[in-house]
């Protein structure tokens, strides 16, 4: 008790920090200056039904919900559901997953008042927490109010854990007040259990159960055919990635059409100024010339587009000590993988994606695009590792029901 006070005093001497975080933040993505108090707990909307709430904190979350969410939705047809969220493109991709019966709204920050204001207006008959989202005094409110919550689709790193225990008298209290915990895998299970959680059991990966938009894939591989010639996709880069790859593309591929799909929508204008101002943009409507070595894909929605019209995808966010960005997407539309040596927030999937071999890892932006370049020239690999891609998204598809089970449990119990 004496830890959450304790950070619970250091969050409110943090208060006005926030506060300037929003507003800067909300200079370039003006949702951030929108619905304000729903962050302190204070919400304009009232469900007419009993609540399930689900909580993906920004778009890889979002984006791993949404199989889970029809899930919902369909098995608990008599709820309503709430989903929260904490920035702004989060926001945007739960807009455009909207259904009847959801309802949007960004989670308080975890100040005790918040939180308890939050759980006391819509009283949720069962919460989840996508992936790796542990609030002390959110979890706190939950239990006081009876609110049993699953940590669904969730993942620690070797990294992340030991972070936790380092801070063992917050984080273990935290972790036991979960009723349940659905893992991707054996090894996030171990690690999660180790640090209190109950309940814990291997559910494996959402992302294995999401289908690509087959209309967006079909006109991604239209969109690459009538450019006729091969497409090399840098999918969700990162800030300081970008030009570690247009440094290595400088020496090829030759012929080939480099298309830069950067994972936050703020950078855009950026990544174009480091592109060169004259590149060509989708956002515009525009085409790549015949001579263009480098297209932006600046559009929010449209990864099942950009794999679509991949030959081969390298994917962002594994470059720099950042843990990697979902290869899972391109895999699901049979897109041969290249990734770099951080990809530990997806361990699992990328030592499935290795072993199967349907993906490549390499140590630098320069080998990335050295390996691309073979992969480019070489279609019977390409053929090779589409279909690997395919078929371990095949195999380790199943999530989503036995995360229903677990929340239809936990809601026999509360009758």
């Amino acid at each position: 008790m004496i830890w959450r006070a304790l950070y619970t005093l250091a969050l409110y001497a943090l208060l006005p920090f926030v506060l300037l975080r929003l507003w800067w933040r909300g200079r370039a993505e003006p949702g951030y200056r929108r619905h304000i108090g729903e962050r302190f707990g204070h919400y304009r909307f009232t469900p007419e039904r009993a609540v399930l709430w689900l909580h993906a904190v920004s778009v890889g979350e979002a984006r791993a919900s949404a199989p889970l969410l029809r899930a919902l939705r369909q098995e608990f047809a008599d709820h309503d559901v709430i989903i929260t969220c904490s920035t702004a493109t989060g926001r945007e991709t739960l807009e455009q997953m909207r259904e009847e019966s959801v309802s949007i709204a960004w989670l308080p920050y975890d100040y005790p008042g918040s939180v308890r204001r939050f759980v006391g207006h819509f009283r949720p008959r069962l919460g989840l927490l996508m992936e790796t989202e542990i609030w002390p005094n959110l979890l706190a409110a939950c239990e006081a109010f009876g609110v049993p919550v699953v940590l669904a689709n969730a993942r620690l790193s070797g990294n992340s854990a030991r972070g936790y225990a380092k801070w063992s008298g917050l984080a273990r209290p935290a972790f036991a007040r979960l009723a349940a915990v659905c893992a991707q895998s054996d090894a996030d299970a171990a690690r999660l259990a180790a640090l209190g959680a109950k309940q814990v059991s291997v559910c494996g990966n959402l992302k294995f159960d999401i289908s690509p938009d087959s209309a967006q894939v079909e006109a991604g591989r239209a969109w690459r055919a009538s450019l006729a010639r091969p497409v090399l996709v840098l999918a969700s880069t990162r800030e300081g990635e970008e030009k570690l790859l247009l440094d290595a593309l400088a020496s090829g591929p030759p012929g080939a059409l480099a298309v830069f799909v950067p994972r936050h929508p703020q950078r855009f204008d950026a990544v174009a100024d480091l592109m060169g101002g004259a590149v060509k943009r989708r956002s515009r409507g525009e085409e790549p010339r015949p001579g263009d070595r480098c297209f932006l894909g600046d559009t929010m929605g449209e990864m099942a587009f950009y794999y679509g019209a991949a030959d081969v995808a390298i994917i962002g966010g594994s470059f720099l000590p950042l843990g990697g960005q979902n290869l899972i997407e391109a895999c699901a539309v049979g897109t041969p993988v290249v990734f770099g040596p951080s990809m530990h927030n997806f361990a699992e999937a990328s030592a499935l994606a290795l072993a199967a071999d349907a993906a490549v890892q390499v140590q630098d932006a320069a080998e990335a695009v050295r390996v691309a370049a073979r992969l480019l020239d070489d279609p019977a690999r390409r053929e090779r590792m589409a279909e690997a891609g395919l078929r371990l998204r095949a195999a380790n598809r199943g999530a989503v029901q036995k995360h229903i089970a677990v929340c239809r449990e936990l809601l026999e119990k509360k009758r």
